[in-house]
């Protein structure tokens, strides 16, 4: 269909196709009874960050999209992906825009190969239209980790202990943390925990897809 602008890059039809349309946890973003509440899994057991965005479930064809992007080297993929992920949030009644955004960081030879990291290239254009700080270097791995999705939810929590560095002040700080795919979320989990224990008031997860 004919777009109303080029750089949307997905017509209108499509994106309402790809957005979520069960109600998920504000908590965790997993199915839930209402959208509101959090879920009886987060009354137990409440994740480390405040809330989490995702615009749908990590399969086709948005999943077909994120990965031509991430191993097709199809970077100008990014914008039209970013944009779903401002709907999204825009749906979710964003009231203020986040003090500051921070893309999940890739390990530096993962990303040397891959040519970019692409939670940086979503958080580029957002970053624009929310007229939001983006910090790019504001969180390094300080070392190799084995690929997540080949590890069980315990042994990926183990892999990434002390993971991460933070290389900025985030003191008193509202932060957006953007990642294309959370799984399990034990990469944002130890990334939010490193935020909040060095002074960062709140952290939400904006993602593309979080697994159902």
């Amino acid at each position: 269909m004919p777009l109303a602008l080029a750089h949307w890059g997905i017509c209108s039809r499509c994106t309402r196709a790809l957005s979520c349309s069960l109600p998920l946890c504000p908590l965790c973003g997993l199915p839930a009874a209402n959208a509101i509440l959090p879920c009886g899994r987060c009354l137990q057991k409440a994740p480390p960050w405040q809330r989490l965005i995702a615009v749908n479930d990590y399969a086709p064809p948005l999943s077909r999209l994120i990965h031509r992007l991430k191993f097709s080297g199809r970077a100008e993929l990014a914008v039209a992906l970013a944009r779903l992920l401002l709907l999204r949030i825009r749906q979710q009644g964003l009231k203020t825009a986040p003090d500051l955004m921070m893309s999940v960081p890739l390990w530096q030879r993962r990303q040397w190969r891959r040519g970019f990291n692409q939670s940086d290239l979503l958080c580029q254009p957002l970053s624009r239209w929310l007229q939001c700080r983006w910090q790019a270097n504001a969180l390094r791995r300080q070392r190799a980790t084995p690929v997540q999705h080949h590890l069980s939810a315990r042994l990926r929590k183990q892999n990434l202990k002390n993971a991460f560095r933070l290389e900025f002040a985030v003191n008193g700080l509202h932060i957006a943390l953007v990642d294309d795919v959370v799984t399990t979320g034990s990469t944002v989990a130890e990334i939010s925990r490193l935020l909040l224990r060095n002074g960062a008031a709140s952290v939400e997860v904006w993602c593309l897809c979080r697994t159902l």
